[in-house]
């Protein structure tokens, strides 16, 4: 018998989370403004894609109901969240109205919203969005960032969020 998968195989979406929640991720914030006001949304699904320019690239839900606010602005900030920013976290992947009723944060130099405490921030202006499967892959070309303070980022590993130690 082969160790190789079945080619041919199939699998429902439960399966799917099941295997990729093995797969330890961190956690961003994707902010924005949109008509005056802060908007934003929790990605799991951020990296960096290029040094040369500097570009990174979040996957974002089709159903999303901030994306199309943020894809309005055309710049986004990612807040890359510290490893005690769980509840900060849970705020901007609920459907709460008004995310940044209870979150301090300061415009960053591309007029987005730079969450208080973060470990680190990158500004972009938002430079193609590619539909694929039920996600948009959007890259972002990386104008301004930083290291905001020293500390452990907040992962998302098992259905549930966790420290590096």
């Amino acid at each position: 018998m082969s160790d190789i998968a079945d080619e041919t195989s199939t699998f429902d979406a439960a399966k799917f989370r099941q295997v990729l929640g093995h797969f330890p991720t961190g956690v961003t914030v994707v902010t924005s403004m949109h008509e005056g006001k802060p908007i934003g949304m929790a990605i799991g699904s951020f990296t960096s894609l290029s040094l040369e320019p500097p570009q990174v690239l979040f996957c974002v839900g089709k159903h999303s109901s901030s994306w199309p606010k943020v894809e309005a602005s055309g710049r986004f900030c990612a807040n890359i969240l510290a490893d005690d920013e769980e509840d900060i976290c849970r705020v901007f992947a609920s459907k709460a109205e008004d995310k940044f009723a209870e979150i301090g944060w300061k415009r960053t130099g591309n007029d987005c919203p730079l969450i208080d405490g973060v470990l680190a921030y990158i500004d972009c202006s938002i430079e193609q969005v590619i539909e694929s499967g039920d996600h948009y892959i959007v890259i972002g070309a990386v104008t301004d960032l930083d290291v905001r303070h020293e500390g452990g980022p907040l992962l998302f590993f098992g259905g549930g969020y966790g420290r590096f130690t």
